[in-house]
């Protein structure tokens, strides 16, 4: 059973109150602790939520009046740029925050500055504070608290501040459990006041970077509002601009002009006025106002549109200024005002030109619509030159129309005066432009039968053929037609009347092709003719039936008839042909073969009838060695001397439809490539033995004689030379690049042998640099276009510069050639070139090729 309290002994009694009294000890210090916990919290929220220190302080405050009198606190810190002491917060009873303030080391001499210099926590009531100031330790500064309380502030091992709180109220004293947490708080102070200056940093940092973009992009609105009004004028500008190169009425360019206007200030009342220097007069125009009408012409005065003319400059009038105006006596007032219109607002511009001010652009407000500002001065200004060039353009142009009306009516005068004279010289002009269309006619016409001649047949058969290739479905024909009998009637009745039967011929042959078809005379009894826009063979057929049914019919003359005839050669069209001479060549080789198969009949081309045919007699004019040959001499001249270095020799055939033609482009009528090897090795024995000179003798030569079978006729002529050495054999670029191995090696056998060969029509289709590199050329001639090309084209140059590079190490000679080649003298030489072909000029006699002696 339990004893009561009273049954206890004293000993008992004595370890039960000492027991409590350390019960309540611990629950003091638990106590203690969990304020000071609690405290710590509360100053790292503190710390962690309060941007600026201003408001940290006193947050602190607030925070120790929960456990220590703490009505009367400051903290001071060391500036650490001058090592004084300074207030940072300061809450006092009695003393205001300029008391503690009396002098830069204030705080060094009291009781504070001990406190810092101690590095220690430091208690005083009023006794002890006099006591230690009787000492010397500090000075007393301001009010004497009862109770004062001084703890350093510590960062890590440094003082940086002191923090202090102090009583007036003698009973209100600081317990060591209050200056155990006044030290707590103290301790940690220092990291929380650190942590509130880098956010107070921060935020300032923040607030900085906010501004400045703020101002960035205030910037950047403002320039944007520039661009636009920029881009707003420059709008207007191209619209005014327009106006100038726009032929339109007067009338409508001041309508235009209002319209601009309207689109950039208020401008319901415009008007535009003309200063006439000479009458010294104002017109208007144009104008358009709510409260008048009157803006008939007027004398120069005293208003507000004359002080925009004298002084070359805007004016803004407003009510005030206008009065000040008029009482200076610089504006004066011409009749009464309607009240019921007052003009509020006045906005007026010269149009100043090149050739000073032409007037003047207005525009007003009526009863306070609106008030002009400085913006709407600048604008004016702005676009008021650019209107005074576009209305000075358009006032001289009418001013020119005008002119013009005047100048036209004394020219309708003159014109009446000169008519007569006139219409006698039209006379002759007419009778002299009947002389140049018969001039014409009869460059491009026969004059006996009065057909188109072979000159004009050729150049539309080209473009026919030009046509056709581009457009394929437009077939045409050609019919080449040699009369039969002709030579009987000459001989039989005379060429009067051969000429006559050719005549009538050419009536018949009319009669039986269309309009739009083309027959022309080639010269003696040949006629060709040319049938477009057909859509079969037949339709040539049956024009070539009519012509042989037509010619059937027999010639009289002076009672003798002769029966006549006509053998047709006819070639179609087809995608073969590039060149007018394959046609003709082709159509005479089927009219040979209708003539030589029984006459009077027509004959379709086809390859059997080529110049090769066998069935052809050996010697037919068109034959190549039939035709007549002879050779024409160029010099190759250097451009620093008179003398040639060499001469370029070609050969040249009358062909009896092409007339004289080099045999380099005859070549195309050669039966095979025997004849052809035949041809072109007789003509350089031919051409090598007429050239009695001293000087290197240049000669076309054929790849064809560079094979087996035709090369040993070639080596053996080579041989037999005893001036091999003024001899130098010129082949193509084309023909040597596509050359076989063997005929490359017989080509290196020929230079071996001592004779010179050159590369001739160089850079034609394209400018192989290797090719130069084969053979020690003697020389290369460059291709006529390459040439040309070279003097207008830079490209062409470093071209030119790779050739030169080539032959200089082979000490080879390069030669331009060209019509007016000697023209561009200059430039060739800059160019590196210092050889030309000169003009050509013929030596030997026309002979048949097959006639000339091997």
């Amino acid at each position: 059973m339990a004893r009561s309290v009273d049954e206890w002994s004293p000993q008992e009694l004595n370890k039960l109150q000492k027991k409590n009294k350390r019960l309540k000890a611990l629950l003091q210090k638990y106590k203690q602790q969990h304020h000071l916990q609690h405290a710590l919290i509360l100053l790292s929220e503190q710390a962690s939520t309060i941007p600026e220190l201003c408001s940290f302080y006193p947050a602190i405050q607030r925070l120790l009046a929960d456990y220590v009198p703490s009505k009367n606190f400051y903290v001071v810190l060391r500036n650490p740029d001058t090592g004084l002491l300074e207030l940072s917060y300061f809450v006092d009873q009695k003393d205001g925050i300029q008391t503690p303030l009396v002098t830069d080391q204030h705080f060094e001499q009291g009781v504070t500055g001990y406190v810092f210099r101690s590095r220690a926590t430091a208690y005083f009531t009023r006794e002890t504070m006099t006591a230690a100031q009787q000492q010397g330790k500090f000075k007393i500064l301001g009010a004497q608290a009862e109770h004062w309380l001084g703890v350093p502030i510590y960062q890590d091992t440094d003082v940086i501040g002191v923090m202090v709180s102090q009583s007036y109220d003698a009973k209100q004293g600081y317990s060591q459990e209050q200056i155990e947490l006044f030290e707590v708080i103290a301790l940690y102070l220092a990291t929380a006041i650190e942590r509130v200056k880098k956010r107070e940093l921060l935020e300032s940092q923040v607030k900085q970077r906010t501004q400045a973009l703020t101002l960035s992009n205030q910037a950047l609105n403002d320039e944007i509002s520039q661009r636009k009004k920029a881009l707003e004028r420059q709008q207007t500008l191209f619209q005014i601009s327009e106006l100038a190169s726009q032929s339109i009425n007067i009338d409508d360019v001041y309508y235009h002009v209002h319209q601009i206007m309207k689109s950039i200030t208020y401008a319901e009342n415009l008007y535009i006025a003309l200063y006439d220097k000479d009458n010294n007069w104002l017109t208007f125009p144009y104008a358009v106002d709510e409260c008048s009408e009157d803006f008939g012409p007027r004398p120069f005065a005293k208003g507000f549109s004359e002080l925009v003319l004298t002084s070359k400059q805007c004016q803004l009038i407003d009510r005030a200024r206008s009065e000040q105006l008029i009482a200076e006596g610089i504006i004066e007032r011409q009749g009464k005002l309607d009240p019921s219109c007052r003009c509020t607002s006045w906005l007026g511009a010269p149009l100043k030109t090149a050739q000073g001010v032409i007037g003047l652009i207005v525009c007003q407000a009526y009863n306070n619509k609106y008030d002009f500002v400085q913006e709407d001065v600048e604008l004016i200004a702005y676009v008021s030159n650019q209107i005074a060039n576009v209305l000075q353009n358009h006032l001289s142009q009418q001013a020119l129309r005008q002119s013009h009306q005047e100048l036209e009516l004394r020219v309708a005068e003159k014109t009446r005066e000169l008519r007569q004279a006139n219409l006698h010289l039209q006379l002759q002009i007419d009778e002299r432009r009947k002389i140049e269309q018969q001039l014409y006619h009869d460059a491009h016409h026969d004059s006996l039968t009065g057909l188109p001649n072979r000159s004009l047949f050729l150049s539309q058969l080209e473009r026919t053929l030009g046509q056709y290739q581009r457009f394929p479905e437009k077939d045409f024909a050609v019919l080449f037609i040699d009369l039969d009998k002709f030579k009987d009637i000459n001989d039989k009745l005379g060429h009067q009347c051969g000429d006559q039967f050719l005549i009538e011929v050419a009536d018949k042959l009319k009669q039986c092709i269309r309009d739009h078809d083309l027959i022309a005379r080639l010269g003696g009894d040949e006629f060709v003719i040319l049938l477009t826009q057909l859509n079969e063979r037949q339709q040539a057929e049956d024009v070539a039936k009519r012509i042989i049914a037509v010619m059937q019919q027999p010639f009289c003359n002076q009672g003798i008839c002769i029966q006549s005839g006509a053998s047709i050669g006819i070639t179609y069209s087809k995608r073969d042909y590039s060149h007018t001479d394959e046609i003709i060549r082709d159509a005479d080789a089927a009219m040979y073969y209708a003539k030589q198969t029984g006459k009077g009949r027509f004959e379709f081309y086809h390859p059997l009838l080529g110049y090769g045919n066998d069935q052809q007699e050996p010697h037919q004019r068109h034959h190549l060695m039939d035709l007549h040959t002879h050779f024409r001499a160029s010099d190759i001249v250097n451009f620093d001397q008179q003398q040639p270095h060499a001469q370029l020799l070609d050969a040249y055939g009358e062909h009896p439809v092409l007339g004289s033609t080099s045999f380099e482009q005859l070549k195309r009528f050669a039966s095979d490539n025997y004849e052809l090897a035949k041809v072109k090795l007789k003509l350089l024995k031919y051409g090598f033995n007429q050239h009695q000179s001293d000087i290197m003798s240049l000669l076309n030569c054929s790849s064809l004689l560079l094979d087996d079978k035709h090369f040993e006729g070639l080596s053996h002529w080579v041989g037999q030379l005893t001036n091999k050495d003024k001899l130098c054999l010129l082949f193509s670029e084309a023909e040597l690049r596509f050359c076989s191995a063997n005929q490359m090696k017989n080509l290196d056998k020929l230079y071996q042998q001592g004779l010179h060969i050159g590369l001739n029509e160089f850079g034609k289709d394209r400018c192989e640099l290797s090719l130069l590199t084969q053979l020690p050329y003697f020389c290369v001639l460059l291709n006529a276009t390459f040439s040309r090309r070279i003097l207008q084209d830079p490209r062409y140059d470093h071209m030119l510069q790779g050739v030169l590079a080539v032959t200089q190490l082979n000490d080879c000679m390069v030669i331009a050639k060209g019509p007016c080649i000697l023209n561009y003298r200059s430039l060739l030489e800059h160019h590196g070139v210092h050889h030309f072909i000169g003009q050509q000029h013929a030596i030997a006699e026309q002979q048949p090729l097959h006639a000339i002696p091997s």
